[in-house]
């Protein structure tokens, strides 16, 4: 079974995913329809890949029987209606992080796609990128022992515009969701306490839309583990992610800033190329990611991270901006985030 894809958003990401497609990087895929709001950008692609059709318009592809499944890459204002228009007309959603921007929304959509059966995956591309997995394989196989803390960074090289600060939903949810997420994937237990800090160190512009480029989250898990997650926007070097996980019995060390493995020596030092950018890290996991989708489709499988993870993840980034602004640790119980008293 050959899944007839369409890509709703060609943006920076939209249009990584819509070019593994077209380029037959993901088995068992076929990309027959592009859409964005900029028309000339969509009929750009579809002329430059071949794709069969292009449109401004999402109805266009939510109407059309002929279309499996699609990869929603919108603003996240428009996921909700995006995602329940889709699963309304029997498509298979893959819909890139956050799943939407406020916990309301997130159980409408739930409701929506568990009344209308179909497929949703959500893009929390690290579990898929190999190193991660393999982590994730070493720890269930107990070479660690348990694990007791988590680290992540997640380090920028600079940050976006202003006119995508003021609608990025803050850095929590816009940068350390995807630590959180990792997290309860590695460590293999729910968070239920965060305690946010952050602070403008080179960005002054940030402080108009209540964000930060530099911050950190102190969490705490079910099973009586910690961890630290940092976010900036302020790496001069490269882009920069890299996890910790400490064990009962040993640790493990996941990513690296070499983008070749290549160290050049000379009179001056050593030197090596570091990353660049976000795609060039997860170019395998964006890949991946997007292989797991349609066997899951093929096969009427569960996707590894879900409509469900997502409202959790989503549930996680808004406590922490919660205890950022109140400068209070905030729990996390259920569906519901109490202040501590």
């Amino acid at each position: 079974m050959t899944v007839r894809c369409a890509v709703l958003g060609l943006g920076r990401l939209g249009h990584h995913h819509a070019k593994n497609l077209a380029t037959h990087q993901v088995s068992g895929a076929k990309l027959v329809s592009v859409v964005d709001p900029l028309g000339e950008r969509a009929e750009q692609f579809a002329r430059e890949y071949g794709i069969e059709r292009w449109t401004k318009n999402p109805d266009d592809v939510f109407e059309d029987p002929t279309i499996d499944a699609v990869v929603i890459v919108t603003p996240t204002s428009t996921h909700a209606e995006m995602i329940a228009k889709a699963a309304r007309n029997g498509k298979a959603i893959f819909v890139e992080k956050p799943l939407t921007q406020s916990l309301e929304e997130a159980d409408e959509i739930i409701q929506t796609i568990q009344e209308t059966g179909v497929i949703c995956q959500v893009g929390f591309m690290r579990r898929f990128d190999p190193a991660y997995a393999e982590a994730k394989r070493r720890i269930e196989a107990g070479d660690i022992g348990k694990p007791i803390y988590f680290k992540g960074i997640t380090r920028d090289a600079g940050s976006p515009p202003a006119e995508f600060i003021q609608h990025s939903g803050r850095v929590f949810l816009d940068v350390s969701i995807h630590d959180y997420d990792i997290a309860r994937y590695l460590m293999g237990a729910e968070i239920t306490s965060v305690s946010a800090h952050g602070r403008v160190l080179l960005h002054p512009f940030m402080e108009e839309f209540k964000d930060v480029d530099q911050a950190i989250t102190y969490v705490h898990f079910d099973s009586g583990a910690a961890g630290d997650i940092e976010a900036s926007r302020n790496s001069p070097y490269g882009h920069d992610i890299r996890t910790e996980i400490i064990g009962t019995e040993g640790s493990l060390f996941i990513g690296t800033l070499r983008n070749q493995n290549v160290t050049l020596l000379n009179a001056k030092g050593s030197t090596y190329e570091i990353i660049p950018d976000f795609q060039t890290r997860f170019n395998d996991a964006y890949r991946l990611e997007l292989v797991h989708f349609i066997e899951c489709i093929q096969n009427r499988q569960t996707p590894k991270v879900t409509e469900i993870d997502g409202k959790v993840n989503l549930k996680i980034a808004i406590a922490a901006t919660e205890s950022f602004d109140t400068g209070k640790t905030v729990w996390i119980e259920g569906h519901v985030a109490e202040q501590t008293r």
